[in-house]
């Protein structure tokens, strides 16, 4: 528990070591997918429609190989199986970030980190629904939205120098990055990979 940035990014190197393609992969088949947000006219609804599945199938995913499991490449699409639930909850998280950044730029933030759990908890969670994840999201980040804050900014350069590449350098810096999360929710949960703990592999609890 409070594991600090570079305890965590360690982590996520060792969980990546030997295993970079199968993350890689994962990111660049939901980045594919997301294209279809390209299409004029419904490109924006449809990518509406399918961000809230996709993001929770990528959660799922990113647990399990968090876990230094055999992670199916297929788990990112296993949100659609729970698509209502899922839809819902990006929606919700959508609206309650647009309306506190309309209110003022920095309680929008703050609203964003305090639901960055809601995906994690939907994917343990098969019985969850989408606004009962936000509120538990909300109280797991309490006393810990300057340390989430902070492990995110911490990959400012990652991305930058991404840029530099034509944006190839993504394809590295956004599986560390999203290992990184994963490990801190893994942290914050209190089942920490690293420790040797751990909860029952996310499949068995699809499949249960």
């Amino acid at each position: 528990m409070n594991a600090s940035s570079q305890t965590l990014k360690s982590r996520a190197l060792e969980t990546l070591a030997g295993n970079w393609s199968k993350p890689m992969l994962a990111i660049l088949v939901v980045m594919l997918v997301s294209c279809i947000s390209v299409i004029p006219g419904i490109g924006f609804i449809i990518s509406l429609v399918i961000s809230g599945p996709l993001t929770l199938g990528m959660t799922i995913f990113l647990l399990e190989f968090s876990k230094n499991r055999d992670a199916d490449i297929s788990l990112v699409f296993s949100g659609f199986n729970r698509f209502t639930v899922a839809f819902l909850a990006y929606l919700l998280m959508l609206v309650f970030i647009v309306l506190w950044t309309l209110a003022l730029i920095v309680p929008g933030i703050i609203a964003a980190i305090s639901y960055s759990q809601t995906f994690y908890l939907l994917a343990r969670n098969p019985d969850m629904t989408g606004i009962e994840a936000i509120d538990k999201s909300k109280q797991l980040m309490n006393g810990h939205k300057a340390r989430y804050f902070w492990l995110c900014f911490s990959f400012i350069g990652w991305f930058l120098l991404s840029l530099l590449t034509l944006g190839i350098g993504l394809l590295w810096a956004i599986p560390y990055y999203q290992i990184t999360l994963t490990k801190f929710h893994e942290d914050l949960y209190g089942d920490s990979a690293a420790d040797g703990v751990g909860t029952q592999p996310i499949s068995d609890i699809l499949d249960a």
